[in-house]
């Protein structure tokens, strides 16, 4: 079957891995043709800046912890296209994979004739997706949103249930350069009626999600005022909570990640369960499956540590917002001695705003590039490096693998001193965190 998958592989990445067309009409019109298979199931809907993946995985592990059937879509992935759509909190295998590619590729086709254009990977993906929850069948899709919101291929969903994580300045090409402009986009996913779950927002992101949900009338859920982390704790492997919940206060809750971001994405999920399953102020979850939900949650690639001895943790801050969050996460959590970073970028973002938040915590700095096209060349990312840390704590190294090897050589440069508390943190990107995984999995 492996052969199978990688050819369906291939016909998905011919439509464009990164291409992008912001039309409704066109997954509409392909999923009318399937039967509106999204309209199987309740959905709940996440959109933000950061930690909509990280949410949406902790919603997901919640929900299976009450007893449902989850299906789950988040995007982009590590590893394999597989890990998009998962059943159950498992990928679902290439053999289905290809059977649902099969069952919406003459349909897709048809569309394609219709609009003089091929629907977009991330069309297809989506649609791929909705058909397998109904076929499984799911009780609830967890979905996140792949850009922006109002005009993103999952805002066919019309979710009763939908999540907003903090908003900072990421795709401002697309989504406009101010936060409101991106919050405006992003609260085109709140509909008629609906809850809403928002993480605390800086207020000039909040004032247009509040319009909206006034506009639509749905009812709306402040962290912060309804909902948030009453205490925090490091505990072995992540960090032991205190949350209040719409239901009430639950404690003891593991979380087996770290930062005081992940805490707030257990606070936001929390709610955003409590809110779909109808508990608030006269009913809360019941407590035993709110810790098992926690404490079986995962985010790979979210300060994931995947090699010790230096330690090797892989992070994919991609925005200044995200990575203050990892920077925070580092000087609370690891007490490193001395942190190299090996770092790629995309030359579309705030690259010189990222690593300015890097330098306090990081000695050296090895800049490269990953796999992605957009990625920002080692040249040039060496300049702006170069202004930040100053020319002695720049390292080019033009290829990844290289990169990596050079890291932890430099971590381990005072080798007199032990490797205790020596550590390197790779970084700047999704791409970046894929391609170092592959390469440490070896």
């Amino acid at each position: 079957m492996s052969e199978e998958f990688d050819r369906v592989n291939a016909e998905l990445e011919a439509r464009g891995f990164a291409r992008m067309v912001f039309d409704l009409g066109r997954i509409e019109s392909l999923l009318d043709l399937l039967g509106s298979p999204q309209r199987a199931y309740p959905s709940i809907h996440i959109t933000g800046t950061n930690g909509k993946t990280s949410t949406a995985r902790m919603i997901d592990s919640l929900l299976r912890a009450h007893g449902l059937r989850t299906g789950r879509y988040t995007s982009p992935h590590l590893e394999t296209v597989r890990e998009r759509i998962t059943i159950e909190g498992q990928s679902i295998d290439e053999g289905r994979f290809v059977e649902v590619y099969r069952e919406v590729q003459p349909l897709a086709e048809l569309v394609d004739a219709k609009v003089g254009e091929q629907l977009t990977y991330f069309d297809m993906t989506t649609s791929m997706a909705f058909a397998a929850f109904a076929d499984a069948p799911v009780d609830v899709a967890v979905v996140e949103v792949g850009l922006g919101g109002v005009d993103d291929s999952t805002n066919v969903l019309q979710a009763q249930t939908c999540v907003i994580t903090p908003i900072g300045l990421d795709h401002t090409e697309w989504l406009g350069d101010t936060l409101a402009d991106i919050a405006t986009a992003k609260s085109g996913i709140i509909y008629q009626g609906a809850t809403l779950i928002l993480a605390a927002q800086e207020e000039e992101a909040a004032e247009p999600i509040l319009e909206r949900c006034v506009e639509v009338g749905a009812t709306v859920a402040r962290e912060g005022a309804q909902f948030g982390v009453l205490r925090r704790e490091l505990a072995v492997g992540g960090q032991l909570l205190t949350i209040q919940g719409l239901g009430g206060i639950y404690e003891d809750v593991f979380i087996p990640l770290h930062g005081a971001h992940q805490a707030q994405n257990a606070a936001v999920a929390l709610a955003a369960v409590e809110a779909f399953l109808g508990a608030g102020a006269a009913r809360a979850l019941d407590g035993e499956n709110v810790r098992a939900g926690f404490a079986g949650a995962t985010s790979p690639g979210r300060l994931e540590r995947v090699r010790t001895s230096p330690t090797v943790l892989l992070d994919a801050a991609h925005n200044p917002h995200g990575m203050a969050a990892t920077v925070s996460a580092l000087q609370e959590e690891f007490a490193f001695r001395r942190l190299v970073a090996v770092i790629a970028m995309a030359a579309d973002k705030d690259v010189a705003g990222a690593l300015e938040l890097l330098e306090p915590v990081a000695d050296a700095i090895v800049v490269t590039r990953n796999s992605s096209p957009r990625s920002m060349q080692p040249a040039r990312l060496a300049e702006l490096a170069t202004e930040i840390f100053g020319e002695d704590r720049v390292y080019v190294e033009t290829e990844l693998p290289d990169a990596i090897e050079a890291a932890v050589n430099l971590a381990e440069e005072n080798i007199d001193a032990g490797i205790s508390g020596v550590g390197v943190l790779i970084t700047g990107s999704i791409f970046t965190v894929a391609d170092a995984r592959k390469l440490l999995r070896r």
